[in-house]
């Protein structure tokens, strides 16, 4: 083959990614079918005005994707078995909308309920999924859990199977209180079981906050929280951050000025810079809370997955005032399907909440919620957890170890730091965050720039990108990760 119609994108950068994103969609569109020989590279920079090593560059990164193949001293071809991808999805059309419920499509609304800047394809699609708090699902032990399944069906407690209290099951409620005060110091507290902490966050947001009411967050924070409080009319009041997590100095400044209804905190693995609040900043941020009656939402979403050493006790295990509510959630222990969560509250607090639940939700899964607490009275909840720490503990460290040996050998080095816990790291990429999320998306990777988590993306940087390392085994972590920082290789030090 000696020449090939490409038509090159002026928006992609760098000069290379725009010949290889050409050449993608010549084989998307059957232009060229797998096994065809591809025009050298000599030739192909002739017709297109390029430099050789430009369209070689191209040709790798095709390869490294999987949707070429070259063997020394031959051509470069079309790949027999191409990558599957579903971004044909993303393509398809949208049929104009016309509904009697055509309002709920204003721009108002969907600013309400959802960020249209999210991606739209789900993150467990992309052949690398980088996801911060992807659970990795194939290493749950479904047939040992199976067996608490089946013990819930065969013996049922048909009392708890009726309509009636919204609190949760006895049994689960019981071992998740033993649970909680056992690892978290956490006692006084009335639990209640939920479908998971968002729904935490709604009930939440509909019960305390008025139409107008200010509710401090942290700058960089849980999109999803936000859209809870907004729809229940709340104002957000960002709160900037620094190296330890949120300015306490700024928080308070604002609590003096203004009334504050709610203060909203990730403070164990801050989300999504993953940094740890201080015992100092934590005891300085209750004891304004209680000078001005605030409520705490404490959201410990990933608590168990801490490496380094014990991680620092929930707030809301010394909780003199009752203000704090703590979150916890069974999606990164278990799988996002499990729907199940739980609320620690204040006991006066409890009625407002049970009570506005009835009218969405009568109670949360029974079935899932007793098969739960008899897999944790048996002791197999925490052997899973136990290893599944010891794994994340493992990948966590491997991935450090791969930016580490990058940045030995990079001239432009990545900033970050190794975070005590969680699923994920915070890595700094400069202004090349917004490109490479990008290039991603279109390359079957997900992740996210920091513009996702940023309460005013339109005025605030986007330097950094998260990448989880959880969700994946240590080989298809580090083949993910090594297209990603050859991407950024490439965009620091472009070819031409």
């Amino acid at each position: 083959m000696s020449l090939l119609a490409l038509s090159l994108d002026d928006a992609i950068q760098p000069r290379f990614l725009q010949i290889a994103m050409a050449i993608k969609h010549c084989i998307h569109s059957g232009q060229l079918e797998p096994g065809e020989r591809l025009p050298s590279t000599r030739t192909l920079a002739k017709q297109i005005g390029s430099h050789r090593h430009t369209v070689m560059s191209a040709y790798q990164e095709l390869i490294a994707q999987g949707w070429l193949s070259a063997s020394e001293r031959k051509a470069y071809t079309v790949n027999l078995h191409l990558p599957i991808e579903s971004s044909q999805m993303l393509s398809q059309t949208q049929h104009h909308i016309t509904s009697p419920f055509q309002w709920l499509f204003s721009p108002r609304m969907l600013a309400t309920v959802k960020n249209k800047s999210q991606v739209q394809r789900p993150a467990h699609e992309f052949q690398f999924n980088f996801a911060g708090g992807q659970a990795d699902l194939n290493l749950f032990p479904f047939h040992h859990f199976k067996a608490f399944m089946n013990q819930t069906l065969v013996r049922p407690d048909l009392s708890e199977l009726h309509y009636g209290s919204g609190i949760g099951s006895a049994l689960f409620i019981e071992q998740v209180s033993r649970y909680l005060r056992k690892t978290r110091g956490i006692q006084d507290k009335t639990i209640i079981a939920v479908n998971g902490s968002q729904e935490a966050l709604y009930l939440l947001s509909q019960v305390l906050i008025n139409s107008g009411d200010h509710v401090a967050v942290e700058a960089l924070g849980y999109q999803p929280a936000w859209q809870a409080f907004r729809a229940a009319g709340a104002i957000l009041v960002p709160i900037k951050q620094h190296k330890q997590g949120i300015d306490i100095k700024e928080l308070t400044a604002l609590a003096e000025r203004q009334k504050l209804k709610l203060i909203y905190l990730t403070p164990l693995h801050q989300y999504p810079t993953t940094v740890t609040l201080p015992v100092a900043e934590r005891m300085a941020i209750y004891q304004l809370a209680a000078k001005h009656n605030i409520a705490i939402i404490e959201d410990d979403y990933d608590h168990e997955f801490h490496y380094d050493s014990q991680p620092l006790s929930p707030m809301a295990s010394d909780d003199p005032h009752g203000l704090i509510i703590y979150l916890a959630t069974f999606s990164k222990i278990m799988f996002p399907g499990s729907r199940l969560g739980i609320m620690a509250i204040d006991k006066t607090l409890a009625p407002a909440l049970l009570a506005y639940r009835q009218l969405m939700n009568h109670k949360p899964n029974v079935l899932m919620q007793q098969a739960v607490a008899k897999w944790m009275l048996s002791g197999g909840f925490e052997r899973h957890l136990r290893k599944m720490t010891k794994i994340y503990h493992q990948r966590r460290d491997h991935l450090v170890s791969m930016l580490m040996t990058y940045n030995q050998q990079s001239l432009n080095p990545l900033h970050f730091i190794i975070p005590a816990g969680g699923m994920a790291l915070w890595i700094e990429v400069g202004d090349k965050a917004e490109t490479l999320e990008t290039y991603c998306h279109q390359n079957n990777i997900y992740l996210l720039s920091e513009k996702h988590f940023q309460l005013t993306p339109h005025t605030s940087p986007n330097h950094h990108i998260r990448i989880g390392f959880a969700g994946m085994n240590e080989a298809t972590l580090q083949q993910g990760m090594n297209l990603i920082l050859n991407v950024i290789d490439t965009l620091a030090t472009p070819l031409e």
